[in-house]
């Protein structure tokens, strides 16, 4: 088989620039409204097609999953294949699952087409940030960031919204066509508006042992994560047997990886201090927070009487803050070429906004709670992103798809397991702290007379009670129980959150460049022959001393 290098073309204008972003931004805002949009409706879908508990978590569980573990083999492709091509491929996919997944039959259909649609994701998530890199450098790219913000903000508390408002307006059904239009336009403009550079080709061999034994891997280990405590015990024989099946098929891929011509992931890239602390960043900014900020939803429903749909709205500061200060941040990186202070800022937030929520009570003012959530969201702003900018600055160019969705395949697997882990740390403190409580639950369901029973029947069902429907009395307990439990989880997850100060204040600060990848690739070919420059150094880091040791733009000159 064959694969590409690229050869050097002229800078992009500002208007061409927003131009192919367009099509990428709408490709992005896709992939994320399709895991949003149906979360305000999973209950009506599964109940409607006669699906159990069971299915209702694997319809959530299969996207995860599949996006997971395909972003590093998308990542890959991108370096050795088309981009331009993978992305169109990619969103096509999520049109065809998307249009199939609106006229399921029965929950089975449905997961399968969910898969697709997580694969599709993978693939959007992971080529939207590679193929920035084509057309901007890293110096550059910092003032575009707030858009990707933007887009993340939207789809993130948009999804909800419109996904509730469709299904009791219209049809559950129509959340899976909603975002067919946006998918579609977002494939022509790609076509249209997104020029790529020449490419000519080479020898490659895919690495197919890899693919198989890293999916294994992740998704036994994934699988354990979310069913585990609920579809079985954690210390079980079923968690023994996944538990080990995931070492021993994650140890296979680490020594066939070593092997292989063609490796999945480069696992030499650890070799690079950057790459390693931003991977170790990474999975913990998913540990440490979006395994909380997902039960922020949960706070805003069972501790403060909200809908589905408020609980959207009332998470809004978190992006917010996401959004604004990413702008800024972003504004700031590219006028002064400065990273590493923003960064080091916003880990810091990271542990502040955490501990803050930590203190939270049901009761508590929402305009504490909203800027509780601002600073955190403002952390999130400043870390996430510019984690994979610093990457993509400081890894050799013909390595820049690994490395880049290997951040993001980090993130997501610390994601699922803070979810998983602090899922579990909820479900046993909450019948703790009720059965602390138990007088004077008794004392308050003493009070209802009649209705005692049908609300004990109700409170001991093992489903999540509707608090809005509660009587009076009981609903305060159950409110303040659900608010100083949520509050701990964000108290266990502040020292967490720890790792990634520690781990950014080790990144080195290494100058942005003012080179595009392919730039940059180009250079880097030419110092590949023998007799040229200086060859690559053993850290696959960027060439200091022949693209920051120079006057700023003097190597960009030089070429145009």
């Amino acid at each position: 088989m064959t694969t590409t290098t690229t050869a050097p073309k002229p800078r992009m204008t500002h208007r061409e620039v927003m131009q192919a972003l367009t099509g990428l931004l709408m490709g992005m805002f896709v992939s994320i409204l399709a895991g949003t949009v149906v979360s305000s409706s999973l209950p009506v879908i599964v109940s409607d097609l006669n699906g159990s508990q069971t299915a209702y978590t694997w319809v959530v569980t299969a996207t995860l999953l599949a996006t997971t573990v395909s972003t590093p083999i998308w990542g890959k492709l991108a370096d050795l294949g088309n981009r331009k091509l993978l992305l169109q491929i990619a969103l096509m996919m999520f049109v065809l699952a998307s249009a199939a997944a609106g006229f399921a039959q029965d929950t089975n259909f449905l997961i399968a087409m969910r898969i697709i649609q997580g694969l599709a994701g993978g693939g959007m998530g992971a080529l939207s940030q590679i193929v920035m890199a084509d057309i901007l450098s890293p110096r550059e790219r910092g003032k575009y960031m707030g858009l990707f913000g933007a887009v993340m903000a939207l789809g993130t508390v948009g999804g909800p919204l419109i996904g509730g408002f469709i299904t009791d307006t219209i049809n559950w059904r129509w959340n899976f066509f909603v975002a067919l239009p946006v998918a579609i336009v977002a494939v022509i403009m790609i076509q249209r508006t997104l020029h790529l550079p020449a490419v000519t080709k080479r020898a490659f061999k895919i690495d197919y042992l890899g693919i198989i034994l890293l999916s294994a891997g992740v998704a036994l280990l994934l699988i354990w994560m979310s069913l585990g405590g609920s579809e079985f015990e954690w210390a079980s024989p079923t968690s023994y047997l996944m538990i080990g099946g995931a070492v021993l098929a994650l140890g296979l891929f680490v020594v066939v990886e070593l092997r292989a011509s063609e490796p999945l992931i480069n696992l030499a890239l650890f070799r690079n201090r950057t790459f390693t602390f931003a991977v170790i960043a990474s999975l913990a900014v998913g540990i440490s927070l979006f395994g909380t900020s997902v039960f922020l939803s949960q706070y805003m429903i069972m501790a403060r009487g909200a809908t589905a749909t408020q609980a959207g709205l009332m998470t809004f500061p978190m992006m917010a803050g996401l959004l604004v200060i990413s702008t800024v941040a972003g504004w700031l990186i590219s006028k002064f070429g400065k990273w590493k202070a923003l960064v080091v800022v916003g880990s810091i937030l990271q542990v502040i906004g955490l501990f803050l929520l930590g203190t939270i009570h049901y009761d508590t003012n929402f305009v504490l709670v909203g800027t509780y959530m601002f600073i955190l969201g403002a952390g999130v702003g400043l870390v996430m992103q510019n984690l994979v900018l610093v990457v993509q600055n400081a890894v050799a160019q013909k390595d820049l798809g690994v490395a880049s969705s290997a951040v993001t395949f980090f993130r997501t697997l610390g994601g699922t397991a803070g979810t998983a882990g602090l899922g579990a740390l909820l479900a046993v403190s909450i019948p703790n702290m009720l059965s602390d409580r138990k007088t004077e639950l008794a004392n308050a369901m003493a009070s209802l007379g009649d209705k005692a029973a049908a609300v004990s029947a109700s409170l001991n069902s093992g489903s999540l009670p509707d608090v809005s429907a509660l009587p009076g009395p009981v609903r305060v307990i159950i409110e303040s129980t659900y608010g100083d439990a949520v509050a701990g989880l964000f108290a266990f997850a502040a020292p967490l959150s720890l790792i990634t100060v520690i781990a950014v204040l080790l990144i080195p600060n290494q100058s942005l460049s003012n080179q595009t990848r392919t730039e940059r690739l180009a250079e880097e070919q030419l110092e590949a022959k023998p007799g040229m420059l200086a060859a690559q150094p053993s850290d696959g880091g960027v060439h200091a001393e022949s693209v920051v040791g120079t006057e700023p733009g003097a190597a960009d000159s030089a070429r145009r």
